[in-house]
């Protein structure tokens, strides 16, 4: 990545990358089973129901949910090198479907109603963006063509950009492809649909696995570290900054950058106002220094 040939197009990774989906999902399962135990019929809730949906924690709950997502999207990609002739299960099936598998496994059947249980699927169409997110994308809308590349279904995508504010002009969904990342499908069909080469494309991620599928089909890629969001270890996150397979790096709480996040990313490419870390952006030399 470098001055004289930047991309053309900055396509994002949106769960984790771009929003918080922990901190709203988690608050979201707390109080609805609050509301739940504290309703006029939770008498008939039997006991057992009412003590592990008193003492269990939450946000433990959203990471298994949150987990079953990507072993969902995993399973959809290795078995996916050309073009599926069937429509792939949504995420918003899969997350339902895997709510209800889960409220069983914990001894929580019955705390929510079928509808209820509906309406707390679809929490992850509306997930509160990072900080940054928002200001940043609108600055780097004026430089670049901005479009999601995730494996949420298309109707998920569009309520998060306006739910979040963010300024995309394309959504791109795995669903328009047949297959979940990190099947290259994905990343060559987002290239084909862009009109341009895979090499005009830039993915942005806070996870090295879906970069890393990226660049094997040709991307430039950019990580932006965010908290518990990376599933390597930490050998292995610093194994792919030594092979120079990132070209832009923002690490958490690194004294080197001055403004961290997607911010960062805005600076490196010194678009929008009120920047003052004077770095440039030149890639993998210039985002990391030497590797401690």
């Amino acid at each position: 990545m470098s001055t004289i040939n930047p991309p053309k197009a900055l396509l994002f990774d949106v769960f984790g990358t771009l929003v918080d989906w922990r901190t709203t999902v988690s608050y979201t399962l707390s109080t609805q089973a609050a509301v739940a135990l504290n309703s006029s019929s939770s008498a008939s809730l039997p006991p057992a129901v009412r003590l592990f949906a008193s003492t269990i924690s939450w946000p433990d709950f959203a990471q298994e949910w949150r987990d079953t997502y990507k072993i969902f999207t995993i399973s959809h990609s290795s078995s996916h090198t050309s073009k599926s002739k069937h429509a792939l299960k949504s995420v918003d099936q899969h997350h339902y479907d895997s709510l209800v598998r889960l409220l069983a496994d914990h001894n929580l059947t019955g705390l929510w109603s079928p509808d209820q249980l509906h309406s707390i699927a679809r929490i992850w169409h509306f997930l509160d963006p990072w900080s940054d997110t928002s200001p940043a994308l609108h600055d780097l809308s004026k430089s670049f063509v901005l479009c999601t590349l995730s494996n949420g279904n298309v109707s998920m995508l569009r309520d998060l950009a306006a739910h979040a504010d963010l300024p995309f002009s394309r959504i791109l969904s795995s669903e328009h492809f047949g297959a979940y990342k990190p099947s290259p499908l994905v990343y060559n069909g987002a290239a084909e649909h862009l009109g341009l080469r895979a090499e005009q494309c830039a993915l942005v991620a806070a996870h090295l696995g879906d970069l890393k599928a990226a660049k094997e089909c040709g991307y430039q890629t950019i990580y932006i570290e965010r908290v518990d969001e990376e599933d390597w270890s930490v050998e292995e996150a610093m194994a792919a900054r030594r092979e120079g397979w990132i070209d832009m790096w923002i690490g958490l709480d690194d004294p080197r950058m001055s403004l961290g996040g997607l911010a960062e990313v805005r600076g490196r490419f010194a678009v929008g106002s009120g920047y003052v870390g004077g770095r440039g952006w030149g890639g993998i030399a210039d985002s990391m220094g030497s590797v401690q």
